[in-house]
């Protein structure tokens, strides 16, 4: 089968005719029209009914666009990056990444990506939604806690717990129980619940300790909520990777990690879709780079 037929075919279908087909190829509607008509010929199938202002397609036309359409795209795309570097990664990478990532993580790793991959053009777009990667074009997608979901896979490179942290000049409650819990001033989750109850570990002796938060103010973002917190606001709970800098400053103090389930980022991508060099030498970095990070903090706090 010719694939630059059934590429022209598809082009046709997904525009709606020959005439918006041409347009949007730049193809003239005459060779659109004979190459469609040779994949016809070379099938034995009718794939288009063509009348005079209108085009429909066959039952097997639709069959044929809905199997091949999403795919021809990615066999083209890996055919052009052999050609182009033998299998190397090169080309545009479209990633969609969560707000908190874009605004701590993604400057020095986009950075690290573009040294280690120059013929990689990175494409992010900042979304916390989990998004459609073939209806809105991307190859990529960093998530925490993603639902399980069969069409895509990929790898988790962070698991990041709470901690409550603290300015150093506010007073620790004394130790709480769940019949008489901790209570103190908290900057807290704008849309969170009226009421909370925060379970937290001491790193150090392992002893578990029930704190019942009051609202003083409520922000959207842990950035904000960190910010406060450092502001002297009060205290509040934050993701840990968010909160390392100021602690080992001394600008934050930890009163224990929460014991709510850990948080995991994933970076993944679609499995029915063919891999391309550019979407696994991304999730490999994207795993190093935080694998590397981890062991440097460890060895700092060491």
């Amino acid at each position: 089968m010719n694939l630059h037929a059934l590429a022209d075919f598809n082009l046709v279908a997904a525009n709606g005719g020959f005439g918006r087909a041409s347009r949007a190829s730049g193809q003239s509607k005459a060779t659109l029209s004979r190459r469609v008509r040779d994949l016809e010929e070379s099938l034995g199938i009718r794939l288009i009914e063509r009348g005079s202002r209108t085009l429909r397609l066959t039952d097997e036309g639709i069959a044929l666009h809905a199997r091949t359409g999403a795919h021809l795209g990615e066999i083209t795309e890996a055919l052009q990056d052999i050609k182009a570097g033998l299998g190397g990664p090169s080309g545009r990478l479209r990633v969609s990444v969560p707000l908190l990532f874009a605004q701590t993580s993604l400057g020095a790793l986009s950075a690290a990506f573009l040294s280690a991959y120059p013929k990689v053009l990175l494409e992010v777009a900042v979304d916390d939604r989990f998004v459609d990667l073939v209806a809105d074009e991307i190859d990529v997608v960093i998530r925490a806690n993603p639902r399980p979901d069969t069409e895509l896979v990929g790898r988790c490179f962070l698991r990041n717990r709470q901690i409550l942290v603290a300015p150093p000049g506010l007073p620790r409650p004394a130790t709480g129980t769940p019949d008489s819990p901790a209570r103190f001033p908290a900057v807290m989750r704008t849309g969170g619940p009226p009421h909370e109850t925060w379970h937290v570990t001491d790193e150090a002796r392992g002893q578990e300790t029930v704190f019942h938060p009051q609202a003083v103010l409520r922000l959207a973002s842990p950035l904000s909520i960190r910010d406060a917190v450092l502001a002297g606001a009060g205290a509040a709970m934050i993701p840990r990777t968010i909160a390392l800098d100021a602690l080992a400053s001394g600008r934050l103090v930890s009163w224990g990690l929460s014991t709510a389930p850990v948080t995991e980022a994933w970076v993944l991508h679609a499995s029915h879709r063919l891999v391309s060099p550019k979407v696994s030498a991304f999730v490999a970095f994207v795993c190093d780079y935080f694998s590397e990070h981890a062991h440097r903090d460890q060895q700092s706090r060491g």
